[in-house]
C-alpha cells in the first residue's frame, strides 16, 4: 500500500509517518519506481507508534520500545531490563526536571499577577 492509504488507516498524517520513517521507527519497503511500499504490520507498527507517542512517550524511547519488542519476541532478558530501567530513569528524571522548571515560571507569573493586581487596587483606591 502508499503512504496516503497508511495514512488514512492509521489516521497520522503522511507527514508524521515520513518522519517516523526518517526516525528508523518504520521501515516501508521502496518499490523499482522509488514508491514506499507498506504492509499491514506497518499498519499495527505506526499505530503502535502513535498510542506511545500519544501517550507521552518521547520518540527516542519509542524506538527502544520498539527495539525490545522486536528482537525479544516478547520476553526481556535481565540486560534489556536493567538497560531500559536506566533510560526510563534519565526521562522521569529529566521530566522532574522540566516540571520544577514550569513550577518556579507558574509561581513567578503568579506573584507578578498578585502585584499586578494590588498594584492595580491602590490605583483604584486613590482616584
Amino acid at each position: 500500500m502508499r503512504i496516503g492509504e497508511l495514512s488514512r488507516r492509521t489516521g497520522l498524517s503522511t507527514r508524521m509517518l515520513r518522519y517516523y520513517e526518517q526516525e528508523g521507527l518504520i521501515h516501508p519497503e521502496r518499490g523499482a519506481n522509488g514508491y514506499r511500499d507498506y504492509t499491514d504490520h506497518d499498519v499495527a507498527r505506526a499505530k503502535l507508534i502513535r498510542d506511545l507517542v500519544t501517550s507521552g512517550v518521547p520518540t527516542r524511547l519509542v524506538a527502544i520500545v520498539l527495539e525490545q519488542r522486536d528482537d525479544r519476541e516478547g520476553t526481556w532478558t535481565n540486560k534489556c531490563d536493567r538497560d531500559f530501567a536506566a533510560r526510563l530513569v534519565d526521562e522521569i528524571e529529566d521530566l522532574d526536571g522540566r516540571i520544577a522548571c514550569l513550577t518556579r515560571s507558574r509561581d513567578a507569573l503568579g506573584e507578578l499577577l498578585h502585584l499586578t493586581l494590588t498594584q492595580a487596587g491602590s490605583r483604584e483606591a486613590s482616584v
